[in-house]
Formats: C-alpha cells, structure tokens, sequence
C-alpha cells in the first residue's frame, strides 16, 4: 500500500480526572516537519510526542493541536508563608512602637500581604498524565494514517492509469518509427527520379542517406528506456511502502527521455505523440508529489 502526505485525525479520550484533546492535519512536504501546539503544562512532553509521530510518520509537514482539561479537585493547594507573615508582623509592630501610632494589625490584614498566602499548583504525575495523552495521540494518528492510505490508493489507481496511456504512447511511436524511415526513402527515391530522369538510381547513395536520416530520427533507445522507467513506476507502486522520492526520481528520467523524443520528432505525429508524453509525465509528478 502507499501513503498520501495528505490527512486528517483526531481523538477525543477523557477518564475521571482529566480530557485530552489532539488533532492532526497533514500536507506535503519533502521531510517530516511537525509543528506543536499545546498548554504550557504538557511542554516537557514534546520530544517524546515527536518521536511517537516518527512511528506513523515518514514525510509530511503535520500540524498537532493538543488541549488539556483538567477536573481534579486537588490540582492547586494554598500556602501559608508563616516566616514572611512573623517578618511583617515585627516590622508592623517596630513602626507603632518608634512612631508612637496606634498597633491596629488584624489577622485579615495581614493575610493581604504580598507572599502571605501563595496558591501552588500540584505536581502532576507525568505517568499518569502520559498514560492517557499517549494513547490519545496513539488513536489519532492511526486515523490520519488511515485517511493518508485511503487517498494513497486513490492516487495508486490514478497514475497506474496515466502509466498506461504513457505506454501506448510508447508503442505507437515504436511502430510509427520504421514507417518513418521506409517513408523517407520513397520520397528520396522519388525525387531523385524527378531530377535525373530515365538515369539509373544510386540505390548504395540512396541507402547512405538514409541511414544518416535514421540515426538522426532514431528513438529506440529513448523508448527503451522510458518503457523500462514506466513498468519500473508501476513495479514500485505494486510493491508500495514510503516510495514517493524514489518515484519522483524516476519521473524525471521519464521526463528526460521524452525531452530527447520530442527534439528528435521529425513527423507531426510522433510530435503530437511526444507532446503527449510530456503532458502525462507532468500530471504523473504532480501526483507523485503527494505521495510518502
């Protein structure tokens, strides 16, 4: 099977204490390229959530959006500072003493002091925590790599048919080609004849000039290979897995190989054909480019 870069996922799992939320969007890139966005709480889980993505995921540029909700009753504590509220507490009582006021201090306003009371966030159990952030991502990714197949194989039964028309183009200009040189020699023949008239034909000058306009026109090797190229494409789609550089790869040498046929056309038809090849090998590299 392949793997579009193209995809979407997402999970939705909660327990008793807490929800996760993760989200996955996915588009081509040549590398693997993932953008994190998630509460400031989950930050030192990161390396570990790249390295899970690098289970599912080869190439693409993936955007992961994480939100957390937590329920827990216990997830922040109070903090009485009882040394800074006894530093306050003598210093409150230095200056009535020294400046001869009234000591009016109550509990209530001391407890207003800066630093007096702090509210402290509870340490999270990381295990715990992972235990269900895991597998939430775990769910999600298994659902965008199911989405990135499905397309995959899309793709799959497109270019296998691009691959064909690319194919019978090769045949028609494989036949055509011998036409062309038998063609060629007629018409030589028959202007010869025009010029010297009743005079006997150079039928050696003749065959000259016709292997020197062949070698010219001559494109079997390039059909040779590009045949090789095609069933080499439709091989590795067969075989799947992450094949989208090897294929690019082979789609340029399709591409060079059709470049060398065209410049080498010296009838309209094979032209025609030759445009066409280059037109089908385009529209095969553009789909080429969403696959792993």
């Amino acid at each position: 099977m392949i793997k579009s870069m193209t995809g979407f996922g997402r999970c939705e799992l909660a327990d008793e204490k807490r929800k996760f939320t993760v989200e996955l969007k996915s588009v081509n890139h040549r590398y693997l390229d993932v953008s994190i966005k998630m509460p400031k709480k989950l930050n030192f889980f990161e390396s570990t959530i790249r390295n899970l993505l690098k289970e599912y995921l080869e190439r693409g540029k993936v955007d992961v959006y994480i939100t957390y909700e937590d329920d827990t009753d216990g997830s922040y504590s109070l903090r009485y500072n009882r040394t800074l509220a006894r530093e306050y507490l003598g210093y409150l009582n230095s200056m009535a003493e020294e400046f001869h006021l009234e000591n009016d201090i109550r509990v209530s306003t001391l407890s207003h002091y800066p630093d007096v009371f702090v509210m402290e966030e509870q340490e999270t159990d990381e295990k715990e925590l992972w235990g269900l952030l895991e597998q939430t991502i775990r769910t999600a990714c298994e659902r965008l790599v199911a989405g990135r197949i499905s397309e995959g194989e899309t793709l799959k039964t497109d270019i296998m048919a691009k691959l064909d028309e690319l194919l019978a183009c090769v045949d028609f200009i494989e036949t055509r080609s011998p036409r062309i040189m038998q063609e060629y020699r007629q018409r030589l023949e028959e202007k010869i004849k025009e010029l010297l008239g009743d005079r006997q034909l150079d039928d050696s000058r003749i065959a000259t000039e016709v292997t020197i306009y062949a070698d010219k026109i001559c494109v079997d090797e390039e059909t040779v290979r590009l045949r090789s190229h095609i069933l080499s494409t439709k091989e590795t789609l067969q075989n799947g897995g992450s094949i989208g550089r090897k294929l690019d790869f082979i789609a340029q040498e399709m591409n060079r190989e059709a470049n060398t046929i065209l410049s080498k056309a010296n009838n309209i038809e094979v032209s025609d054909t030759g445009i066409c090849l280059k037109t089908g090998i385009e529209k095969i590299r553009e789909q080429i480019q969403n696959i792993e």
